[in-house]
């Protein structure tokens, strides 16, 4: 299975534990929650982030933690999601008005827009010649792209990652262009080269390692 091509999950450690083809034909995914389930923890202990719960090393426990994983490894990632523990009160709201068919129709309509515009391949499979010739963005959007590339510090990879998220996200939305708010929604998911330590360790009860 080629790396580039495939949906990437970090489960508990910053390791790779396992993959499966993207439908979505983004690149890589990485997700963080509080069940370990295709996803790591900010820390070691788990306890970063959760509420009612300290790790007693504080925030060089999850300096140490994800210093593991290295900074070319995560400018590979198109997509870093930060996702909260689920709670009581989530559980008990009522279900999505889009399942997973709908969702999935979405995406594959999408996709097929992306093939037909671009020849058969889809915008993860573009070059990088061929992507700025389909990913062009309107004005406003290239001079948000343009300001935050100086801001966060984005390397050329993730410059041209963060169009083919754009790119992307337009198709879900039915777009030939690519305007402002898909570039800064493609921005939101990236963090760039800053810590990725987010973590609040103040809280009641503390875990001891």
């Amino acid at each position: 299975m080629s790396f580039v091509k495939a949906l990437l999950f970090l489960r508990c450690s910053p390791r790779v534990t396992g993959c499966s083809i993207n439908p979505s034909g983004l690149r890589v995914l990485r997700l963080h929650g509080p069940n370990g389930k295709k996803a790591t923890h900010l820390c070691r202990c788990g306890s970063a982030g959760a509420d009612g719960i300290a790790c007693k090393r504080g925030p060089r426990c999850a300096a140490d933690y994800q210093s593991r994983v290295s900074g070319p490894f995560m400018d590979r990632i198109d997509i870093q999601i930060d996702v909260p523990a689920v709670t009581p009160a989530d559980l008990a709201l009522p279900p999505s008005k889009d399942g997973t068919k709908e969702v999935a129709a979405r995406v594959l309509a999408a996709r097929q827009r992306a093939e037909d515009r671009n020849g058969g391949c889809t915008n993860a499979d573009l070059s990088s010649a061929q992507l700025d010739h389909v990913a062009q963005a309107e004005r406003e959007g290239q001079a948000l792209l343009q300001k935050a590339a100086e801001t966060l510090g984005l390397t050329a990879r993730g410059y041209h990652r963060v169009l083919r998220v754009a790119r992307t996200l337009s198709d879900l939305d039915g777009s030939e262009q690519i305007r402002r708010l898909h570039i800064a929604e493609a921005l939101a998911h990236r963090r760039g080269r800053k810590p990725v330590i987010q973590a609040s360790f103040s809280s009641q009860r503390t875990y001891q390692q």
